[in-house]
């Protein structure tokens, strides 16, 4: 088929990731930290801009400079960017992009031979844009699920309830605390349809997989609700783009692009989706009833689902995946690494350490459990940091390492029984999963097989794969989607740790007592 380039646009960085799928590899991944590149000129800190009462923003123009300077260092790595196929991309989900009445022609007028940042200074009605770590829109969240009928029946319409960092509550807000300059804004870009129209040179349609993180599309039609438009601002229905399939090009690249950095004219640009849905495809979620666990800073729990199933109980999200098909459920446990990092800090161990205490204590700890809300938790919902133990001393080292790590997997099996899945396999990714010991604690408890496998970057690699589906099957010969991601998402070899059946039993009488202590404690505290 050939060479694929996918782009994350992170929080911290953006970067670039080239495959091969003639030879199943990737070739080349390079990125550009923004603190390291732009921390002077436009004072972030980790990428972002933090504005007070819990108003995180970043700069448009950052990202527009840092995708400049990604193609730079790609070309002079030596990367043949003429030989790419196929161009699609991540963006850090929810943000929101505010474009003036000038943008559209900017785009369509870029000088190769200037700076990409200084031809589009003027573009914007709002200099900085709202990303997922905002938390400033509470009340604009309850106003949005009061003005479709409640929350239930903003779940049941999009598929999640309102949340602060999602697009719906964060325009309603501009809206009404800045109505001029909503006024002037002519478009409204998520992070993914903004980079995606830099390098297309036109204003790129949202995917559904990013336009399901906004509380404003509708999860089964995966277009827009009109009633969720309505509820969130005047006039939104005339500034979002549309909704079209992630695996759909969006035209070809911009002769900016193929002139300055040498693409072919010919290279497709796709509309980019979220990172989250674009992990999914990285991490080769392409059948309904497969599940992958992130042990990382949070821990995340992705399943593709045939169809939108959604939490009453408001345990996880749901968004379209961007293979066009299926869904992708996330459940997102914040107390991830945090948590058994401060156990094994506590106690003055290292990760050898932390596994030979797993060795030395029973599966099921003699009953002895905990909760450990080191900070405040997203699922289940706990809005005060507390670490609650029963029958645990705070002192016993053994013990407390192992409580930690059956908390983290019970709550991980506890929580996704809304999805409707038998998980019969677990495919386990992050730093965490370099360690075998809490990896058989997740085999027992969910009594299935865990397997490793490594990506560079999921979510720049399910970009990736998904330039090079899109290109495959317009050019009418293009491999499925599990041919596809197969060769980039083998399991490690020899990692497999399979459940032991005592154990199973443990964890099965173990977990009603856990469900009990979360609903007694989780409950007062959220």
């Amino acid at each position: 088929m050939g060479r694929y380039l996918g782009i994350d646009s992170s929080t911290q960085s953006i970067t670039g990731l080239v495959i091969d799928t003639d030879g199943g590899n990737m070739e080349l991944e390079l990125s550009v930290q923004f603190d390291e590149a732009y921390a002077a000129s436009y004072g972030v800190t980790n990428g972002v801009l933090d504005l007070g009462d819990g108003q995180m923003h970043s700069p448009p123009l950052m990202w527009t400079e840092a995708l400049e300077a990604l193609f730079d260092r790609l070309r002079d790595s030596g990367c043949d960017l003429g030989g790419i196929a196929a161009v699609a991309g991540s963006g850090q989900q929810h943000g929101t992009v505010y474009l003036g009445a000038t943008a559209a022609t900017a785009l369509g007028r870029l000088d190769p031979h200037q700076p990409l940042a200084d031809q589009l200074q003027g573009i914007f009605s709002r200099a900085t844009a709202p990303i997922w770590m905002d938390t400033s829109t509470d009340r604009q969240c309850r106003q949005i699920e009061a003005g479709v009928g409640g929350r239930d029946a903003l779940l049941d319409l999009t598929g999640n309830t309102a949340f602060e960092r999602f697009s719906g509550p964060q325009i309603r807000k501009f809206s009404q605390q800045q109505p001029e300059a909503y006024a002037a804004t002519s478009n409204i870009c998520l992070v993914s349809s903004y980079i995606a129209s830099l390098l297309a040179g036109r204003l790129v349609p949202i995917d559904p997989g990013d336009g399901s993180g906004t509380n404003l599309m509708d999860i089964r039609t995966r277009q827009w609700s009109d009633r969720a438009l309505v509820a969130t601002a005047a006039g939104l229905d005339g500034k979002l783009l549309p909704i079209q399939p992630a695996s759909r090009s969006a035209g070809r690249i911009s002769p900016f692009f193929a002139e300055r950095f040498g693409f072919s004219s010919n290279c497709l640009v796709l509309p980019f989706s979220g990172d989250n849905p674009c992990s999914m495809i990285g991490l080769g979620l392409v059948s309904p009833g497969q599940v992958a666990l992130s042990l990382g800073t949070s821990d995340t729990l992705f399943a593709c689902m045939r169809e939108p199933r959604v939490s009453k109980l408001g345990e996880g999200s749901v968004f379209a995946s961007p293979d066009d098909e299926h869904y992708m459920a996330l459940i997102c446990f914040l107390n991830g690494s945090l948590a058994r990092e401060a156990v094994r800090d506590r106690f003055e161990l290292d990760w050898e350490g932390f596994s030979h205490a797993l060795q030395r204590t029973p599966p099921g700890n003699d009953g002895r459990l905990m909760l450990p809300y080191f900070a405040p938790e997203i699922v289940p919902r706990v809005e005060v940091a507390n670490v609650v133990r029963r029958g645990l001393g705070e002192a016993d080292r053994d013990a407390n390492v192992r409580a930690v790590v059956e908390a983290q997997a019970l709550s991980s099996k506890l929580h996704s029984t809304w999805m409707g899945l038998a998980i019969n396999q677990l495919s386990v990714t992050g730093g965490g999963s370099a360690n075998r010991e809490i990896l058989q604690v997740y085999a027992d408890v969910h009594d299935c097989p865990v397997q490793r496998f490594e990506t560079t970057n999921s979510a720049a690699l399910g970009a990736a794969l998904r330039a090079a589906y899109t290109h495959g099957q317009e050019a009418g010969g293009g491999a499925g989607w599990k041919d596809l991601v197969g060769p980039f998402t083998r399991p490690l070899a020899g990692s497999t740790v399979k459940p032991d059946p005592a154990a199973v039993a443990a964890y099965q009488e173990l977990l009603p007592r856990y469900r009990e202590l979360e609903e007694e404690w989780a409950g007062a505290a959220g």
